[in-house]
Parts: C-alpha cells; sequence; structure tokens
C-alpha cells in the first residue's frame, strides 16, 4: 500500500478556475481532480508500471 505525499502547488489563476469547473462537472474535489489528471496523463505516456487485474 502506497502513501501519498503531500506538495504544495503554484498555479495560475485561469487554469485552477478550468480545474475547478472540470472538478465540479466529474464531481470530484479539486485535489481529486489533479490527481486523477495526473494519473491519466501518466498512464498514456506509458510511464507507470502495469496494474496488476483485479482477482475475482
Amino acid at each position: 500500500m502506497s502513501g501519498k505525499k503531500p506538495f504544495a502547488l503554484r498555479i495560475d489563476a485561469d487554469t485552477m478556475k478550468a480545474i475547478e469547473k472540470w472538478a465540479a462537472d466529474e464531481f470530484r474535489s479539486v485535489n481529486g481532480q489533479i490527481e486523477w489528471m495526473l494519473h491519466d496523463s501518466l498512464k498514456k505516456a506509458k510511464r507507470l508500471k502495469a496494474e496488476k487485474p483485479m482477482k475475482k
């Protein structure tokens, strides 16, 4: 199980407004939206290890 590491993020106001709107549209918190965006980008760039399939 991996922990989460907190860090400060500086972001311009227009970008933050866009993320806030997107998060609201997806029923996520802004933090959750940023985490999802980063994870999705890493996955698309094939920068993450392959996830193990869930066992049934």
